[in-house]
């Protein structure tokens, strides 16, 4: 298990005459379970690499111990900082940072050579690892070869198989799929989830991406401004954002603003929006339920959950009737946007619709497919 305990980094704002300071990491807390991957999600300048980097010993924080499997490697209480070469890591860049003068094998057995410990390898064991992890990452019929001489996708499995081969306690991979084309990083995510479940490796990954995140992670710390947002597994974090922040950067989500009715019951919220009193389940809602009526709240949905259904004079709850102002054809799906009344919503269906431009729709609210979040 990977556990960071309140840990804070701060950094000074540029230019010699300032004293002000920024908080690059603001008292994050985080578990790692053994064997999982676990990701840290969020926009450029969240924390996430820093954090990162602090796990690495890369970055020293200001306060706050980092520990693996038990063993502290920092404590500011406790003056404790083991320095990188020691604590039993393995880490990919962005960059990869290959050694191009090198080749395939000798990046590895460099790598390996640099081992400390009790449990460093002998020179038969080294040659062991570095075929097995060629093998792993499927590159054994590439070891003489130069580093340099490697697509952009065979450096990026080079640089998963030399961390590999020091057999980490815990792999720390920041953004590693970054500097790849679309369709090679679809490859490479398939790839390295399936490393990482053959080896039961706990892995921290980093990434802005949240297609990757959701496809590759047991659970997710989506973070913002040097804090975790929100803890959760991928499903939770999609289906039940905590905040409007989450709601937003993780996917699609039409808000609507509004106010908690006096229609509320125990198994169903009403809210009054400027589109009509919306119904929603109350179950697994955190925000709005039990508050009293004119508490401000947000609703959310994502655009995937909505769907069109026939226009008739039935007043059904949830029911928006409005005209198609926008529509795409993205070749997975279809994307709409429908006004209702000073409000628009966005529909993405896989179901071939016949809707043009200026025709009066009507759309569903899904009761259950509402979130309820704090109001802007």
């Amino acid at each position: 298990m990977l556990t960071l305990t309140n840990v804070v980094k701060a950094y000074r704002e540029r230019g010699h005459q300032s004293r002000s300071r920024f908080l690059a990491v603001d008292g994050v807390s985080l578990d790692v379970p053994a064997g999982q991957l676990f990701t840290l999600l969020g926009p450029s300048g969240c924390g996430k690499t820093t954090t990162l980097r602090m796990v690495a010993g890369l970055e020293t924080p200001d306060s706050g111990t980092v520990s693996v499997g038990g063993k502290t490697m920092f404590s500011s209480a406790r003056r404790v900082n083991v320095p990188p070469h020691r604590r039993g890591l393995g880490m990919v860049f962005q960059s990869y940072a290959i050694w191009p003068n090198m080749s395939v094998q000798r990046n590895i057995s460099y790598a390996l050579a640099g081992v400390h410990g009790k449990e460093r390898p002998s020179r038969a064991e080294r040659a062991a690892r570095i075929k097995r992890a060629l093998e792993l990452v499927h590159l054994d019929q590439a070891g003489l070869r130069s580093a340099t001489r490697l697509s952009g996708g065979q450096q990026q499995r080079l640089a998963l198989a030399r961390a590999l081969a020091v057999e980490p306690a815990v792999l720390l991979l920041d953004e590693p799929l970054s500097n790849l084309d679309q369709k090679l990083r679809e490859e490479m995510r398939v790839e390295v989830k399936r490393m990482q479940r053959d080896l039961g490796v706990t892995t921290l990954y980093v990434t802005h991406d949240q297609v990757e995140a959701m496809f590759l992670s047991d659970l997710v710390a989506v973070m913002n401004n040097g804090k975790v947002e929100q803890l959760g597994t991928p499903e939770e974090i999609y289906n039940h954002p905590a905040t409007r922040f989450v709601a937003d950067f993780v996917g699609s989500m039409n808000f609507i603003e509004g106010t908690v009715a006096a229609a509320s019951t125990a198994d169903t919220l009403a809210v009054e929006t400027a589109l009509g009193t919306l119904e929603v389940v109350a179950a697994g809602q955190t925000v709005g339920v039990g508050d009293p009526p004119g508490t401000p709240v947000t609703l959310g949905i994502r655009p995937e959950k909505l769907e069109f259904v026939d226009v008739s004079p039935d007043t059904s709850p949830n029911v928006l009737k409005g005209s198609v102002t926008r529509r795409e054809y993205l070749g997975e799906a279809s994307e709409y946007d429908v006004t209702v009344g000073d409000q628009t919503v966005r529909i993405r269906t896989t179901r071939l619709g016949n809707a043009r431009l200026g025709d009066v729709v009507a759309v569903r609210l899904g009761p259950d497919s509402l979130a309820v979040l704090p109001a802007a």
